[in-house]
């Protein structure tokens, strides 16, 4: 398939993913109060300007905006800001803050429920998950880890408690862990289990923490930092290292050591480009911030990247619930950035979450939907913060009104709505902007070639 194509393809089911996916919560609003009897006058996905919309014969006004950040049901006999939805006209009479409650928790409800139906579609269909375990590729020489005679072939079983299945579960739960140093299972080639402390080292370009360990895996150039010893040398995007001083390079982590020990020293570093073997001399530059050397490079994977089929795929429960039990783990981590080293600019706004789909979209539909099935959940789980803007918001105020039996005044709600979606706006820009200054990395990572293959066949023990 042509390639322009193909990223029209993927451009356009990441679309329609998304959009689905606020679809679903607001039909989750729209159904119920069709079933309470309420007026209602709009079903707006995004918000802004039109796109293009039509009225339908109840009078409901159904339209495509620009803003992609979300969509709304206009319903008068709730309270609503109409700057931000519009004025309703219409006479309505007033709705029991039960009824209010009903309408507020059915969009989060609906992504839940549509969480789940995803979830059984991976299950049912299998999902491409890396082929590349949990094996220890490299441990570095002047760490902890070699004076616990961890080696090369070990495999990980858990990691801060926690089982793990691949690199990415082993990285991710190192950089949400609220301590530097972790404890480590490793099962080793000659059978011994052990459990280590292991500390992690903070990596200062993308403001997370991870263990040193690497897969075994050939690094290869993803990307090239202009008026960089590595393009003065000759490197090129697309370079797979195979040695470094003559030292064999089985890791990223591995050659990145070995470059930040060598400031203002030439070596030579060997790569695979077309087929060709080069010998290419570079000398690393002192960063005079983290005191070590470097050559300006951006490292990844090798070329091909192997995914094998899991089928059936993980259970519908264990895909929602580690997707609850993930959030609770990264929402603390946020909230003690002292001990965890994560940040607010760690967190995913809609540009990061758009490339992410047109990642998985790039390499399986399959994976795509196992990362909608995350998505939906998220969605549900931020819609219930008890924030005027939110589901949640208006929940909370018609909990008050049960209490208090007062309406809160309609002028005074959307006062405060309206604040609170200028922060809200604020904020999306500022984790927009971060998304955006942190797309070098994922660039480089769509350049990469990947395969979906099945998986191996098991291979029966002879009988004794």
């Amino acid at each position: 398939m042509p390639a322009p194509f193909a990223w029209i393809l993927i451009a356009l089911g990441v679309a329609i993913l998304f959009s689905l996916a606020v679809f679903v919560h607001e039909w989750g609003h729209y159904w119920v109060a069709r079933k309470a009897g309420l007026k209602i006058d709009g079903f707006s996905i995004g918000f802004g300007p039109k796109i293009f919309g039509w009225t339908d014969k109840h009078g409901v006004e159904w339209a495509l905006r620009w803003l992609p950040l979300g969509g709304f049901v206009r319903l008068p006999q709730m309270v609503t800001a109409e700057a931000l939805e519009g004025r309703s006209h219409a006479s309505v009479t007033p709705i029991s803050p039960g009824i209010k409650i009903a309408v507020a928790i059915a969009g989060p409800l609906m992504n839940i429920a549509f969480a789940f139906l995803l979830a059984t579609v991976v299950w049912w269909v299998g999902l491409p998950v890396a082929l590349n375990h949990t094996i220890i590729g490299y441990v570095p020489a002047d760490g902890v880890e070699s004076t616990l005679n961890i080696r090369e072939g070990d495999r990980i079983l858990t990691v801060d408690g926690r089982k793990v299945r691949n690199w990415e579960e082993i990285q991710t739960t190192a950089a949400l862990a609220l301590t530097n140093v972790l404890q480590v299972s490793i099962q080793h080639v000659d059978g011994r289990k052990g459990t280590y402390a292991i500390p992690t080292e903070y990596y200062e370009s993308i403001k997370l923490k991870f263990l040193r360990f690497g897969p075994r895996d050939h690094p290869a150039v993803k990307s090239i930092n202009p008026d960089s010893p590595a393009l003065a040398a000759g490197l090129k995007e697309g370079d797979e290292m195979i040695s470094f001083e003559g030292i064999p390079l089985v890791g990223q982590r591995q050659l990145v050591d070995m470059i930040q020990s060598r400031p203002g020293q030439e070596s030579v570093l060997e790569v695979s480009r077309a087929g060709q073997r080069l010998q290419i001399r570079v000398t690393p530059y002192l960063d005079p911030k983290d005191n070590v050397g470097r050559i300006g490079v951006m490292l990844g994977s090798s070329e091909r990247l192997t995914y094998t089929v899991q089928r059936p795929g993980p259970n519908p429960w264990d895909q929602v619930s580690g997707t609850v039990t993930r959030m609770g783990d990264f929402l603390q981590a946020l909230v003690h950035p002292r001990q965890s080293g994560v940040g607010v600019e760690n967190l995913n706004g809609p540009v990061r979450i758009f490339t992410m789909l047109a990642m998985e979209m790039r390499v399986d539909l399959r994976r795509a939907l196992a990362l909608m099935v995350v998505l939906n959940v998220n969605l549900a789980i931020l819609n219930l913060l008890p924030l005027p803007v939110l589901d949640g918001g208006h929940i909370t105020l018609s909990i008050l009104e049960l209490i208090t039996r007062r309406k809160v005044p309609p002028k005074l709600y959307e006062a405060v709505t309206i604040a609170f979606t200028l922060v809200l706006i604020s904020f999306m820009l500022f984790v927009t902007f971060n998304d955006v200054r942190g797309l070098g990395p994922v660039r480089s990572i769509m350049k990469q070639d990947t395969v979906v293959q099945p998986a191996p066949a098991p291979v029966p023990v002879p009988a004794p």
